[in-house]
């Protein structure tokens, strides 16, 4: 028997983004917990609701998790605590799940092995597989990795590429996982339509399985390869590396990690995501140019649409600005739930730099419009510096369909493109002209094959019911009505 170490934070760390997601890290080393934390630093920008590590060390699993910043959960002093040659490490933003304490990654289960994991993305089919699992096993929680994990454990005699190849013939999504498992050693896998991104490196006789290359390049690993669709590996006691073709598939990479989710340093699927935001602005300036519009200056809306500006700029021969400045010191910190905490956040976050705005024609640009409610706020602040004019550049198409595979866009009422033409959205944001980026601009920059755009174009890679939609923005719909019930508490 294996025993179990397990101690928990009780902080409590708010969300302000629909648009993040979850980071995974496992590595196979010596004493891996800081490696690890330094990692999941390097991965904050996925998740910002709960962090966690889990370590083994050949007799016993220690496990620190809670909601809250990697800084905040995992504090120095508990480091030395985690001890082991092999780890996992997770941050979250929940997409399923009410972002609860007990929701947090990794989880554990003694049975038959013990095993530990953490996963990154969201299983569609969730309701129905955790109804079947009710009988046989108790789950603690709504975090979908749960259901993953007792899957797998029903299933795992000694073979975790079969274990996992039942959770692929079960499982309707997108899910990158990495686990523990007492015995035989770091295993992780990749859905079969490899839609969350998954990359594995080595330094030395060490291993790292991590959500992007940054990590990679941070720790001093060298990168192997990007999990293939439907891939599965195992790095063994004795560090003996198996890699398996578990359930052959088609790749669909998210699209949207290039354009938001991920690091402008990392690499996905070889692909670098700082030239494809480039690229994105290339395009965008085709827009500019067809709506015959001459800015004075084009400004980007911090952080992530910077290297869009500064192409779309350089393209259209207009000088690039920094209009906005940000206060990182709040980021994080207010609970995001209502359109009034939206509209206190951004007047809080951004400040404008008046002398670089007022009187001039500005061309704000921006990575993509959800709600539509902080884009007409930032407006707002940019309004309030005295411009001439205000012209708004989108480097995403209109987002018209909700994601169902880890990226938390909200549902479908909730899609200010679903029901409103490009007019309604510019005269809503009180902008003087609207540019989106198009689907084959979007197409042109970053790639025309293998990747998940369902968001903009309806065409989801795996067989969705409706069923099943209706009970995921249900769902989504009960978290939130939660999440606003906790914000008025705070409301001073």
């Amino acid at each position: 028997m294996h025993a179990i170490y397990s101690y928990q934070l009780t902080t409590h760390q708010s969300i302000n983004s629909s648009r993040k997601m979850c980071g995974i890290i496992g590595i196979k080393g010596q004493c891996v917990a800081k490696e690890i934390f330094v990692g999941l630093l390097a991965l904050q920008h996925r998740g910002q609701n709960s962090a966690g590590i889990s370590t083994y060390d050949g007799e016993r699993f220690y496990t620190k998790k809670g909601n809250g910043l990697v800084s905040q959960v995992l504090s120095e002093n508990s480091l030395p605590r985690l001890k082991g040659g092999e780890g996992i490490g997770h941050v979250r933003y929940p997409t399923i799940g009410s972002g609860d304490e007990e929701d947090a990654q990794p989880f554990l289960t003694n049975s038959p092995f013990g095993i530990v994991m953490a996963h990154n993305g969201n299983v569609v089919n969730y309701f129905d597989l955790r109804h079947s699992l009710g009988e046989k096993r108790h789950l603690n929680s709504f975090s979908d990795v749960e259901v993953l994990l007792n899957i797998f454990a029903d299933n795992l005699k000694r073979d975790p590429f079969e274990a996992a190849g039942a959770i692929m013939e079960m499982t309707n999504g997108a899910y990158s996982v990495v686990s523990i498992i007492a015995g035989l050693g770091l295993f992780a896998f990749r859905d079969p339509q490899a839609i969350r991104p998954f990359i594995f490196g080595r330094r030395g006789e060490n291993y790292i399985f991590a959500s992007e290359s940054v990590v990679l390049q941070i720790l001093g690993y060298d990168i192997i390869k990007d999990l293939a669709p439907g891939e599965g590996i195992l790095v063994d006691e004795k560090c003996k590396v198996t890699q398996k073709m578990i359930k052959v598939g088609t790749p669909r990479h998210c699209i949207f990690e290039y354009i938001y989710i991920a690091r402008p340093d990392s690499v996905l699927d070889n692909i670098s995501v700082y030239k494809a935001r480039l690229s994105l602005g290339r395009e965008l300036a085709k827009g500019i140019k067809r709506k015959g519009i001459k800015p004075d200056v084009v400004v980007p809306i911090p952080d992530t649409s910077r290297p869009t500006a500064i192409a779309l700029a350089e393209e259209i021969g207009v000088p690039y600005r920094e209009g906005l400045i940000k206060n990182r010191y709040i980021l994080r910190t207010f609970i995001m739930t209502t359109d009034a905490e939206r509209i206190r956040y951004i007047k809080y976050k951004l400040n404008p730099l008046i002398d670089e705005l007022k009187g001039k024609k500005v061309l704000l640009v921006d990575d993509s419009i959800v709600r539509g409610t902080t884009s007409r706020q930032i407006v707002q602040v940019v309004k309030n510096a005295g411009p001439k004019e205000i012209y708004f550049a989108i480097s995403a198409p209109p987002i018209r369909n909700p994601c169902y595979y880890g990226i938390d866009m909200q549902t479908r009422g909730e899609l200010i493109a679903r029901e409103k033409s490009e007019d309604e959205i510019r005269d809503v944001l009180k902008v003087d002209c609207l540019i989106y980026q198009t689907i084959n601009g979007l197409k042109r920059a970053i790639g025309k094959d293998a990747f998940c755009m369902a968001c903009f174009d309806g065409d989801y890679p795996t067989r969705i019911k409706g069923k099943e939609m209706l009970e995921i923005e249900e769902k989504r719909k009960k978290v939130t009505r939660k999440k606003t019930a906790e914000a008025a508490l705070f409301d001073v």
